[in-house]
């Protein structure tokens, strides 16, 4: 991958390597290669022959701020721990998710290679992309020249973009690559790309530093709300791209916010966004909505939750922000991993506190990593977004708006159906954001007015509130402020809701039914945080003032008590919900047949022959559990229920991988 570099070029980095080396403590020689598995892809980004499982990490923001000479840095240790991790995770390609550099000097470039250059030496491929602190600082030709070894040989490049737009296609993996505020432009090529590899990939990865819909930026915001006056580059395409990720799947991933956060994007309007199903004639079906991934923070800065969530077209499953200021403690280092296996995907996102300030050795740190966000899913999928039950009582439902854990079926390729039949969501995370303004001025700004403005952020970002299309973040979202001639956005207090997936893969020679993956039970834990990352306590602090649909705050939650009220989802334990799975048609005899579950690269019965409940599945089980027979507490309810043919029911307090198997 790499070139023949000049012989000037070469000892500066081997100096500077040495440096860097005692920085960080990491040795200078690089260990035998880890990661050589040759070429990963054809010329012209076509997919090798190699179909297995393929790991990608995000690598969020490294730009370090500047010494007091003013000379610029990368944050070395942050990005260090970042790709230790991911090398010991066996990560195939790093997305650079952009602001690799502060200031695009040289010197930053240089470290930040002398750091990337021993992972890229290993056989661990890079995609880096351009941020603003690149496009406004560093010089395109100094791009090239530095990331041309690690954009791979073979990616296919945008016609008059190049080393600025490309893709490569991994594996059944179709990564398409942009530049900050580039998403606009290139949409057009983006399609074309997509049409031209669709029967090739099952997934799509799209990566830039920005995205559509921000924390505390975002091109909605910035390009259209407070947008310039007939500036359409944005505007006239924004709801098309949201439409077309929702219909390819795309999952986002983004940097540039300094913060993690992990949303869903509507193609419509969250309310309008429905559960999905099965119908006879269409199969199963997904909501119409993509994955949006902000990787979080590599840096020695972290940003406050601005605008918070931009209710109208987002739902937010996962936040986490640290900003070592306000009253946060400490900044987070996050490390994402995307493993992709057939259309099956699992994702991880890692964190760990620092307080790191420079690169000086007394800044090093060794991370300690915690399990903060995660899920399971392949394309075959049914989905249900699970409201807190903090929705206030007497709010219409609109569809949409439930905190029970029930859906309609969904049907597996061998006729198996499975359906979540019972529980509610008591166990949730809460953030606070802070109250921003804006400001219009006629002529130049696309709002001519203060209720021009208005008009903006209720048609774009924020659901209008009323009875039948309520907002759970407040009355007014944005509230014109006459006084002073400027839109003022309050501070709230979100709850945020849990993104639920059935999802298919084929039967495997250890099981009689085709598998179902239960995914987004067991992501929050009751943790409350406010706008710069703050600790706040859930169960004692109140929600911001007018934070609740009807202008009062948001109340303490009494959590359950194995709610762990921790970060670490190690720890976590979701609320009891109830899954049901009917056996479809196979052949054979159903003897020895039970309901089992995925322990690692077995399957294990779910609960003793002897100790199922042979009825059927009643909602009140959930409060007061049938009596099993001596010696079988310590399993799962399970359930048959004979009366339905081969359908078995059980109770969880995790996400899970089911299956019918002969285990008796």
């Amino acid at each position: 991958m790499h070139s023949r570099k000049p012989i000037h070029t070469t000892l500066a980095r081997a100096a500077l390597t040495l440096a860097v080396s005692a920085i960080l403590a990491i040795p200078a020689a690089v260990a035998a290669p880890k990661h050589d598995k040759g070429n990963t892809g054809k010329k012209g980004g076509k997919p090798s022959a190699d179909t297995g499982a393929f790991t990608i990490g995000l690598l969020p923001d490294t730009q370090g701020g500047s010494t007091p000479d003013g000379q610029a840095h990368v944050a070395m240790h942050p990005m260090a721990e970042v790709l230790a991790h991911q090398d010991e995770a066996g990560v195939d390609l790093v997305i650079a998710l952009g602001d690799l550099t502060d200031n695009g000097s040289t010197i930053e470039f240089m470290e930040w290679r002398s750091v990337a250059d021993a992972y890229a030496d290993k056989g661990i491929e890079f995609l880096p992309v351009m941020g603003n602190h690149e496009t406004s600082y560093a010089y395109t030709a100094e791009w090239i020249e530095n990331m041309k070894d690690f954009i791979p040989a073979d990616a296919v490049h945008m016609p008059g973009y190049e080393w600025v737009n490309y893709y490569v296609i991994r594996n059944n993996v179709l990564v398409i690559g942009l530049a900050y505020y580039n998403l606009p432009i290139a949409f057009p090529w983006i399609q074309d790309v997509v049409l031209e590899n669709r029967d090739q990939v099952d997934h799509v990865v799209v990566a830039s530093h920005d995205g559509l819909i921000g924390a505390k930026y975002g091109q909605t915001r910035e390009q259209i709300v407070d947008g310039t006056k007939d500036d359409d580059w944005v505007y006239s395409v924004q709801p098309q791209i949201r439409e077309y990720f929702s219909d390819h799947d795309v999952i986002y991933v983004q940097g540039h916010e300094h913060m993690y956060q992990r949303s869903l994007v509507s193609a419509k309007t969250t309310l309008t966004t429905y559960p999905s199903g099965h119908t006879p004639q269409g199969g199963n079906y997904r909501m119409d909505m993509y994955t949006q991934i902000m990787a979080g923070n590599a840096s020695y800065k972290g940003y406050e939750f601005r605008y918070g969530e931009r209710d109208l077209v987002q739902m937010i499953v996962s936040q986490k922000n640290a900003t070592m200021s306000g009253g946060s403690s400490h900044f987070d280092v996050n490390s994402g991993l995307l493993t992709f296996d057939g259309d099956r995907v699992d994702y991880q996102s890692w964190y760990a506190n620092h307080t790191a300030l420079g690169n000086g050795p007394e800044h090093a740190f060794s991370a300690d990593w915690k399990l903060g966000d995660r899920f399971s899913r392949s394309t075959n999928r049914c989905e249900t977004v699970v409201y807190p039950i903090s929705v206030p009582e007497g709010t219409r439902p609109v569809l949409v708006l439930t905190p029970e854990y029930k859906t309609a079926e969904c049907v597996a390729d061998d006729g198996s159906r499975v359906q979540l039949v019972g529980g509610v969501n008591r166990t949730f995370n809460r953030t606070d954001s802070r109250t921003r303004d804006m400001s219009y001025t006629p002529g130049l700004t696309r709002a001519e007015t203060l209720n021009d403005l208005v008009r903006l952020a209720y048609q774009w970002l924020f659901q209008y509130h009323q009875a039948w299309s309520p907002n759970l973040n407040g009355p007014a979202r944005a509230l014109p402020d006459e006084g002073n001639d400027e839109l003022i956005f309050p501070e709230t207090t979100m709850d945020l809701k849990e993104h639920v997936t059935l999802s298919w893969l084929p039967a495997t020679r250890d099981t009689v039914s085709d598998i179902v993956i239960v995914s987004g039970t067991q992501n929050q834990t009751g943790m409350y945080q406010g706008d710069y990352g703050e600790p706040k306590d859930i169960e004692s602090d109140a929600g911001l003032a007018l934070s609740n649909p009807d202008g009062s705050a948001k109340a303490p939650v009494t959590l359950p008590d194995y709610a762990s009220a921790d970060w670490d989802l190690g720890t976590a334990l979701s609320d009891p919900y109830a899954v049901q799975l009917t056996g479809g048609s196979f052949k054979g005899n159903t003897r020895g047949l039970g309901l089992a579950l995925r322990a690692g690269d077995t399957w294990v019965a779910a609960t003793e022959a002897g100790c199922e409940v042979n009825a059927a599945w009643d909602e009140s089980f959930l409060v007061t559990p049938p009596t099993l027979p001596a010696g079988c507490p310590g399993y799962p309810l399970v359930g048959f229920d004979a009366e339905h043919g081969n359908r078995w029911w059980i109770v969880l307090q995790e996400d899970a991988e089911l299956a019918l198997a002969r285990i008796y």
